[in-house]
């Protein structure tokens, strides 16, 4: 008697309109929505995380160009540390030998 009756309840829970259209409606929006499907989803999660790795990186950035600029209007010494590394800049009479 229970297999006959678990079968039964079984078929009448599978064969439910609500179940159904629940399904149908899951399966739509999960798989079948080209704007919000599961899939795209996870790709914008992705790009969102990457996205903000590179606001984190360029926030560091500014940060150390900020306190660099900083160093370059208040300090002669760091002003011409930068003429001379990047600028390769030399004082009269002196000669600059570059080693690679």
């Amino acid at each position: 008697m229970t297999g006959i009756y678990s079968k039964y309840f079984i078929m009448k829970f599978l064969t439910n309109k609500y179940l159904i259209a629940l399904t149908v409606f899951l399966l739509l929006i999960l798989f079948f929505d080209s704007r919000n499907d599961i899939f795209t989803q996870l790709d914008r999660k992705a790009e969102l995380q990457q996205l903000e790795q590179s606001k984190k990186h360029y926030e560091t950035e500014i940060e150390k160009t900020k306190k660099e600029l900083q160093d370059l209007q208040h300090s002669t010494e760091a002003l011409e540390k930068v003429a001379r590394e990047k600028y390769k800049l030399k004082k009269p009479n002196e000669d600059i030998y570059l080693v690679q």
